[in-house]
């Protein structure tokens, strides 16, 4: 783990760098396996089937109406093209003839040809074989023919039953696919259909197979298969080595309890809203649930599931041993008032009381969710239970003193970087830090760095980023602070220093530093962000998100020799202080600063030390990059492997 520490000279030219799209049709497509799609090629003919409407009898005797093309042909190839575009043909004098149906037929079959003028056409559709007959699809309601006159995204469309069922879908959603079978005709060449998800190649069999079956199982989840993937590469030699834990890593992908539920509230006007709530119970092999509540409008099952699986692991690798659980909803807290805020919480807390307890499941803190919410959802909970049933993590400790999990949890990052310093003969003295985010997390990552002689000199906000490049000290950090509980913007902190730079729509990883701490949310490092952080000089990432980066910027990463600290074990010092405020045997509200602090470095310490062992156990070596993802990952899988054979299959 020899590797240098100096910021790199920042790059003159921009590199230029596509990112992998996932299209909404393919994740459409992913939901009905049945259906496997086909790029049909120039000049490959398809049936089209159309029927008539039942409330349209004047179809059946509609003269059918040729195409015009897009660009000039020659002659000979109007003629065949129009010879394709016919249904019948009257014999007499070698000239074709466009007729009339029979009054009888209910359905006729017009044989078109897949030219470049239907590149336009086509947009919306894809073609498959139904029943041993090529048909054209739609791509939005997965129907062909007669069998959808409507657009689903509201656009009632024509309700002329002589129009076809190209004609009548013309104005849909244009996918993705629509480009890609655009630049298909004009190429004259097939593209390749992507999977709705980055996925890795597996060495071994059994890995493959894992991980395909949850992709055939949940294949919209990205999220969720994202950070299966990453659990699954990492647990290869594992599961070569014993082949037992095959079927206990298959048992443990499944949740033991997801919760979906409608939450219905009343604003200040008085008008009715519904969001939806998720609670994904992970694991309880190891102890109760603990997990944090998201409130952001992102939020779905599959990001439910992501950090279920997560907190899982989390949990295992800490010394206090716990299950795993993850959940929210997709409400928006900002511009809510204080009322409607708790009226959701109760009206949230009103299903998800039952599913929760001190020996099942105490939620905790995480996006969009702070000492507010978590106030008004025990104040419910409490009352709906009748008594007094132990406090959920995260606020204040049975409401009589201030929670020490925060700062365990950005602490711990900052200690979890001086350890992997420490076995490099460095230390944060000196280093350049960018951090992402500007929740309470960020602030004490920003907090703790600047008391260990570092640093920070960005922060950032779902708008851009704040540069400061004399670093930020702890004035300037108390100004943030009010700045973020004002709700303002973080580009009010350059009319009090103007020396530092706001950028919109911008995030900080081009900026030269030492370390990054991604502090903000899922995939907030994309590929081009990964280029950017190597080109910038950094040579350690310590994640405080759960999984902030993508597969693709992961491999960027690896391949750079960036060495990069799981969120796993980085942040595990959240989740052995918020277990200890639960216990009855240990009174927080007594212990000092130092203690406080020399308690949560020795509990990074066995953490770190767990992780690189486990490493090293299973052939990744210390100065492997990825040595403490993998080591973190196979510890916290033992441990609940170990479990869930002792209590048996359940």
């Amino acid at each position: 783990m020899g590797l240098g520490f100096c910021a790199g000279t920042r790059k003159g030219s921009n590199m230029n760098s596509t990112i992998d799209e996932i299209s909404l049709l393919h994740q459409a497509q992913a939901r009905a396996p049945s259906h496997h799609m086909v790029v049909r090629g120039i000049g490959e003919e398809i049936d089209l089937e159309i029927g008539p409407g039942d409330d349209d009898p004047s179809f059946s005797s509609t003269t059918l109406v040729g195409v015009t093309t897009h660009e000039p042909v020659a002659p000979e190839e109007q003629e065949d093209h129009k010879q394709l575009l016919l249904s019948s043909q009257v014999p007499g004098e070698g000239q074709p003839q466009l007729v009339k149906a029979p009054q009888g037929k209910r359905k006729k079959k017009v044989v078109k040809k897949w030219r470049e003028e239907w590149a336009d056409t086509y947009k919306w559709a894809y073609v498959d074989v139904h029943e041993g007959t090529p048909r054209v699809f739609c791509s939005i309601c997965r129907e062909y023919g007669r069998k959808h006159r409507r657009n689903p995204y509201g656009n009632e469309g024509s309700r002329n039953m002589q129009m076809s069922a190209l004609e009548e879908h013309n104005n849909s959603l244009l996918h993705k696919e629509a480009l890609r079978l655009q630049m298909a005709s004009k190429d004259k060449g097939v593209p390749v259909i992507e999977r709705p998800v980055y996925v890795k190649a597996l060495m071994s069999k059994s890995a493959s197979s894992i991980l395909e079956s949850v992709l055939r199982r949940d294949p919209h989840e990205v999220e969720f298969i994202q950070c299966v993937q990453e659990v699954v590469h990492s647990l290869e030699p594992v599961l070569v080595k014993n082949t037992q834990y095959i079927h206990i890593l298959e048992r443990l992908l499944e949740p033991e309890r997801a919760i979906i539920f409608r939450v219905p509230w009343v604003d200040d006007r008085g008008e009715t809203h519904v969001n939806r709530g998720f609670r994904v119970q992970f694991s309880q092999a190891l102890g109760p649930c603990r997990g944090g509540l998201r409130f952001h409008p992102s939020m779905t099952l599959s990001i439910a599931k992501f950090l279920g699986f997560e907190q899982a692991l989390k949990n295992a690798l800490s010394p206090y041993k716990l299950g795993g659980a993850g959940g929210g909803s997709d409400f928006d807290p900002k511009g809510k008032s204080e009322a409607e805020i708790m009226r959701f919480c109760q009206s949230f807390m009103d299903e998800l009381y039952k599913y929760l307890g001190p020996d099942q499941d105490l939620p905790a803190e995480d996006l969009g969710v702070g000492p507010r919410e978590m106030g008004y959802l025990f104040g419910q909970y409490r009352r709906l239970t009748g008594h007094f049933q132990g406090s959920f993590t995260g606020p204040k400790i049975f409401w009589s003193g201030y929670s020490l999990r925060t700062e365990a949890t950005g602490y711990g990052l900052v200690f979890f970087a001086r350890l992997i310093l420490a076995e490099m003969n460095k230390e944060l003295k000196g280093l350049r830090c960018i951090v992402s985010g500007a929740g309470k997390l960020a602030m004490h990552v920003l907090e703790k760095l600047l008391s260990c002689g570092a640093i920070p000199i960005t922060i950032s906000d779902s708008k851009g980023y704040l540069l400061d490049e004399d670093g930020f000290d702890y004035v300037k950090i108390s100004l943030l602070r009010d700045i973020k509980v004002q709700q303002r913007s973080l580009r009010d902190y350059v009319k009090s220093n103007p020396r530092a730079k706001y950028f919109e729509d911008a995030k900080p990883w081009s900026e030269q530093c030492d370390i990054a701490f991604p502090c903000a949310s899922q995939n907030e490092i994309d590929q081009p962000d990964a280029i950017a952080l190597v080109s910038s000089g950094c040579r350690l990432l310590i994640e405080g998100s759960n999984m902030p980066c993508t597969s693709q910027a992961i491999d960027i990463l690896r391949k750079s020799k960036v060495l990069v600290a799981p969120a796993k074990a980085a942040s595990a010092g959240g989740v052995a202080v918020g277990e200890l405020e639960l216990s009855n045997e240990c009174n927080l509200m007594q212990w000092s600063a130092e203690d406080f602090e020399a308690k949560l470095q020795d509990m990074m310490k066995q953490t770190y030390e767990r992780s690189l062992k486990t490493a090293s156990e299973y052939g990744y070596l210390k100065d492997n990059p990825e040595a403490l993802v993998h080591g973190g990952n196979i510890c916290a899988f033992l441990n609940l492997a170990h479990a869930m054979i002792d209590q048996g299959c359940v």
